[in-house]
């Protein structure tokens, strides 16, 4: 094979074979292929889509190309969740303790800004002395140990998707629908969570401006998990005006310090609640959510609230 053509073939809008995507994540990871000729195919795809098997098949392409930690297989249930993201989205902050703190294990491999806001690695790293970069061994020590690790991507899981995320980024190729459902599931799978919550932001702050576009992503990240025996659930949220009152990376791990406290602001700290719960019932730690409020509030916020808090 040679990327040329499957530059062409999908640029004249043919589908590629589960044979051809595999061999060009296998050697655009091996760097085989140079990032301009990758910058080519990504936007070709932008431009083209991809079906539903071809996307598919790049997530699971993406998810081989380096270690996968089958998490489950040690502890389970163990949940990821992943925002799309948007302005003043710290929500991932808030909901993995609160999880945790109730007896569900979180495990998340979490990403970078893309496009116009942090994500939820950058907010930790602005947190002094913060190290974001863990081993397999490191990562799977802290989550037997404590139940919560949220770290950044290594090189060694899903590193084709690596590479990807921050070629996209800066030849515009980021909106694409195939191409962020690719992304975010490969590092899902790569970390083998046995439950995912995915909270698919909408609006004029997020990538998806309509909601048909948005269900279109939940959708197609819903589908890939479920062929991958990952239980998923899809939450389409607005992102018309931005979420609390921070924005900053610094800023808004202080607020979701203060959405722990129960001090946080109304939007944010009831979305946060609503999907703490959801992922509550998704793991049957909970039967329905009014049982899932109840164990928020007693078995956590109330013990958050009686805790000496850095100002």
């Amino acid at each position: 094979m040679q990327i040329v053509e499957l530059i062409r073939k999908k640029r004249d809008g043919h589908s590629l074979s589960t044979a051809e995507i595999d061999w060009l994540i296998d050697q655009y990871a091996k760097e085989n292929i140079p990032d301009y000729q990758m910058s080519a195919w990504l936007m070709a795809v932008y431009w083209r889509g991809m079906d539903a098997r071809e996307t598919s098949d790049l997530t699971l392409a993406m998810a081989r190309s380096g270690e996968e930690l089958h998490v489950r297989d040690t502890i389970s249930p163990v949940i990821d969740k992943h925002s799309t993201g948007g302005v003043g989205d710290k929500v991932t902050l808030a909901v993995a303790p609160l999880v945790a703190a109730c007896g569900v294990a979180v495990g998340k491999m979490t990403g970078r800004g893309l496009g116009h806001t942090g994500g939820t690695l950058d907010k930790l790293e602005s947190v002094r002395g913060f190290r974001s970069a863990l081993t397999r061994d490191e990562f799977m020590r802290i989550l037997t140990r404590h139940h919560i690790v949220l770290a950044g991507q290594s090189g060694d899981l899903a590193p084709a998707d690596g590479k990807m995320y921050a070629l996209r980024d800066v030849t515009g190729t980021v909106e694409s629908i195939p191409l962020i459902a690719a992304s975010i599931m490969s590092k899902k799978l790569a970390i083998g969570a046995s439950h995912l919550l995915l909270d698919v932001k909408v609006g004029s702050g997020a990538f998806m401006k309509s909601v048909e576009q948005a269900r279109e992503l939940a959708q197609t990240m819903v589908n890939i998990g479920r062929l991958a025996g990952l239980h998923t659930v899809a939450a389409i949220t607005s992102m018309e005006q931005p979420l609390g009152r921070a924005i900053g990376n610094a800023l808004e791990m202080a607020e979701a310090i203060a959405i722990l406290r129960g001090d946080g602001p109304q939007d944010v700290s009831a979305l946060c609640y609503h999907e703490a719960a959801e992922l509550l019932v998704m793991t049957g730690i909970a039967q329905n959510f009014a049982e899932a409020e109840g164990v928020l509030s007693k078995q956590f916020i109330q013990e958050l609230q009686s805790l000496s808090w850095p100002k």
